[in-house]
């Protein structure tokens, strides 16, 4: 006990150390505003309340007793397979967010052979969950069934649809600016002096690639004046993969593209790997820019230049709007389009023809 607070326990089981000052720190509040958080005190803000206890957790304490609330309900969170990383990133946003306002996340990943779409909607139904959150799901297939997602609302199921707009479902969406991502990373290499400049992206069925092949057209017709025939000349619709991007970009190569974007930082890394088995140097002889912004693409060689999604604020969003869908609250059900960044590393540089 330190100043008549009585610190939880860390969770590995070492003895308790007094650390206020440490939460204090971590949380960015007063000593004093923590000990009023820790004792279940009145007087404390919502957010600077759920500060106080993220600190715990970060520094690996268990929240004593009368701080640990019952779960508001269920809410799914149904995502594609989680080997690309932009998508456990953002699951971990989501459940972030929902954890608080006080709801407890059922995160149900697909994957090859498991359970479809459906059937974990079904499951999830079944365990009386108060919403769910679609993440890159059938509602981006052009060619899926949007009267699934009906039959959920006939069933009184609230939820919210990331990356993907579909016109046939009424629900709110939360997406990118595909085409101005793909736009910008255009631009960046034709003021690096790029001319033939190609697209790796995924299946066109797919509403994000179909959104960015049609930016990709535009920003060539605008920046560059390539007609829009031509430009779909370099385009290849492959797999969202490391194993897409360089079958991708190997095709792009023969074609002579000196800068490729790519719809995921997986298939930039792909790219990558085609352009050094043929003897070529990232970002001397092809400059690469991916998209997404995960982690770790900051640390790859060469740190790869890419659009980075708003994930946070994406994720936030989406949360929010399925919320007061929970709360019968008045939704625009309508698509929410968040705008990307260009975030400039080591895979992309100035092009210098014979050099």
């Amino acid at each position: 006990m330190v100043d008549g607070v009585t610190l939880p326990a860390p969770r590995d089981g070492s003895p308790a150390v007094p650390r206020l000052a440490d939460i204090a720190a971590q949380a960015q509040v007063s000593e004093a505003t923590a000990s009023r958080v820790l004792n279940g005190r009145p007087g404390v803000a919502h957010s600077t309340r759920q500060r106080v206890l993220a600190a715990l957790d970060l520094l690996g304490y268990e929240r004593p007793t009368r701080l640990r609330r019952r779960s508001a309900g269920l809410i799914g969170l149904v995502t594609p397979e989680l080997t690309n990383p932009i998508f456990p990133a953002f699951a971990q946003v989501v459940e972030q967010a929902l954890a608080g306002y006080g709801y407890t996340p059922v995160l149900c990943t697909q994957i090859p052979g498991g359970a479809t779409e459906d059937e974990l909607v079904e499951q999830l139904e079944e365990r009386g969950v108060n919403g769910i959150v679609f993440l890159s799901g059938l509602h981006a297939d052009t060619t899926a069934d949007p009267r699934r997602y009906a039959r959920l609302t006939e069933r009184g199921v609230p939820f919210v649809l990331i990356n993907g707009y579909n016109e046939r479902i009424r629900a709110p969406f939360v997406s990118p600016d595909d085409r101005s991502a793909v736009r910008m990373a255009v631009r960046h290499l034709a003021d690096l002096g790029h001319r033939r400049i190609g697209l790796a992206v995924g299946p066109d069925r797919y509403v994000p690639s179909r959104r960015k092949a049609e930016g990709f057209a535009d920003a060539l017709a605008e920046i560059l004046g390539t007609p829009r025939d031509q430009a779909e000349q370099h385009v290849r619709r492959t797999l969202f993969s490391v194993e897409g991007g360089h079958a991708a970009a190997g095709s792009l190569l023969e074609q002579g593209c000196t800068g490729l974007v790519c719809g995921s930082d997986l298939m930039a890394l792909g790219a990558v790997r085609a352009a050094r088995e043929r003897g070529l140097d990232v970002p001397a002889d092809l400059s690469v820019v991916g998209f997404d912004d995960s982690q770790l693409v900051a640390f790859t060689d060469p740190p790869l230049t890419t659009v980075r999604q708003p994930v946070h604020a994406m994720a936030t969003a989406a949360v929010g709007a399925l919320l007061e869908e929970i709360a019968h609250q008045t939704v625009q059900r309508t698509e929410f389009v968040f705008q990307p960044e260009l975030v400039v590393r080591g895979s992309t540089a100035q092009w210098v023809p014979g050099g």
